[in-house]
This record gives structure tokens, sequence and C-alpha cells, in this order.
């Protein structure tokens, strides 16, 4: 079986990337949609090279039935390399612990494949969001174009922050908005609408999050998806760190389910 093994990782990676990307969204959990067809090429192409590789393993005799095989100053048993001493009085090295597959710690790659295959990991959500810095979905106070006519606007976290931190022409002033995000805590008490930001892949993910005001539930627990509608309430000079987080106080919070693409795009 261990003469198979390079195919098996090949197949088990290969599976796992189509399952979280031809079969499903789960893809969406740690890259962004654009990268999908490369992921798919991907793993037709690790599942055809593990396939061919399977082949080319039956087919070419392993060590055990190769007669001619000789190795001076070695014996091969039991799937492994002893020593023993030659004609000449030489004495092969010790600590061989590799057969023709290569060395066994080599099947604990296996571990991963089957992890993503088996028990895909969810999405970042308030832990990686508290370990995060504050940051900024702007860069200088300047104006902004109009929003859309009509109440609520939908907003996304990171639309809504820039506009309550930076924008110069207060255009959020009067208007009702509308967020979508995930439940996270202060140490103070207070409550935030939390949302990742993914430029390229979950590994480059940055955090916005409003702080929710005015709420009449009872305090959700961390990593609750809700949407909330309420209405901008200004503090802090603008561009300044007191503006940050920005306020929105709440005339509705209900609770949604995850997305399918959990992070917004910049």
């Amino acid at each position: 079986m261990r003469r198979y093994g390079p195919a098996a990782l090949l197949l088990l990676t290969g599976g796992a990337v189509l399952r979280i990307t031809l079969f499903s969204d789960l893809y969406l959990r740690y890259v962004q949609a654009g990268l999908r067809p490369y992921l798919i090429v991907s793993g037709v192409a690790l599942v055809l090279l593990g396939v061919v590789t399977a082949i080319l393993r039956h087919r070419t005799p392993s060590l055990h039935e190769d007669a001619g095989h000789e190795d001076a100053g070695h014996e091969y048993v039991d799937d492994e390399y002893v020593d023993h001493e030659d004609d000449d009085g030489y004495v092969g090295h010790e600590g061989h612990s590799h057969g023709p597959a290569g060395p066994r710690v080599a099947w604990l790659l296996t571990l991963p494949a089957l992890a993503l295959l088996l028990f895909p990991p969810p999405a970042l959500g308030s832990y990686s969001a508290g370990r995060e810095a504050a940051q900024r979905a702007a860069q200088g106070i300047g104006a902004f174009p109009a929003l859309p006519a009509g109440n609520p606007v939908e907003l996304t976290v990171a639309e809504f922050s820039s506009r309550a931190i930076y924008d110069s022409g207060r255009s959020l002033k009067g208007r009702t908005v509308r967020l979508t995000g995930f439940v996270t805590h202060g140490d103070d008490g207070a409550w935030y609408v939390t949302r990742l930001l993914v430029t390229c892949c979950a590994a480059d993910a940055t955090t916005g999050k409003v702080e929710i005001q005015d709420a009449d539930d009872d305090v959700l627990p961390a990593d609750t998806w809700v949407t909330v509608t309420g209405a901008w309430r200004p503090k802090g000079e603008l561009g300044s760190d007191a503006a940050w987080p920005p306020v929105l106080a709440a005339a509705t919070v209900t609770r949604v389910k995850q997305p399918a693409d959990p992070y917004e795009k910049p």
C-alpha cells in the first residue's frame, strides 16, 4: 500500500479542492469568488496526476519484485533497509527508515487533505476580528458620492465606516441604513456588527466594525449574524481616532443566516 502513498495524497488533495469549489461554495470562506476557476483547474489536475501516478506505480515492479536489485551495504527487509557486511568487510549506514515509496512520515501530509475533505474549516469570525487592530476603510477626509435615494439604504460595514469617519459632506446624516454582519463584543459591554474585508484570500483579512446602540434585544452571542437597521450617530472629529468605531443607533435587529460569501470586498 505504501507504494501508492503519493497517488493517494494527490487524489485526496485534488478531491478536497474540488469538493469546496466545484460542488459547493465553501471556497468563499478562504478566497475571493474570482479565484474559483483556477482552483477547479488545480483540483482536476491533481486528481488526474494522482490517477496517472497510481497507474505507473501499479505497472512498475516494486523493490521486492526486482530480483536484480542490489545495494552494497544494505539489505531490504520488511520495508526497511538494514545493514549487512559485504565481502570486503564494508558495513552499510544505519538509521534508514524509508522504503520504495518514501519516508513513512510523509503519510502525515494526508491529514490536512482529509480535514479539508471531511471537515472544512469555518469562515473567520469574532476571534480573528478581535485580534485585528483598528482598520480604516478609507484614507483622508473628503467628499463622497451621493447615496442612492430611498430609505433604508443598504451599505457594507466598510462603506458605512468610511462615510462616518471621513465624509466631509456628512452624507449619512438623516438617512436610515441597513448593515449585515456578525456580532462581536467589546470589553466595556458594547457590541458591534463586524465584517472582515478580504482583498485576495482569508490570510489578508482586515476588520471593520460598527458599534450598535439602543438595541432592545438581549446581548447576542458572538458570531451571530444579524441585519441591523438604524441611523448614524456622529461622534468624534472627522478622521480622528475618536470617530472610530462609528456608531449606529439601531431601530431593528434581525438574526439572519451567514451568507454564502461571508467577506466584504474592497
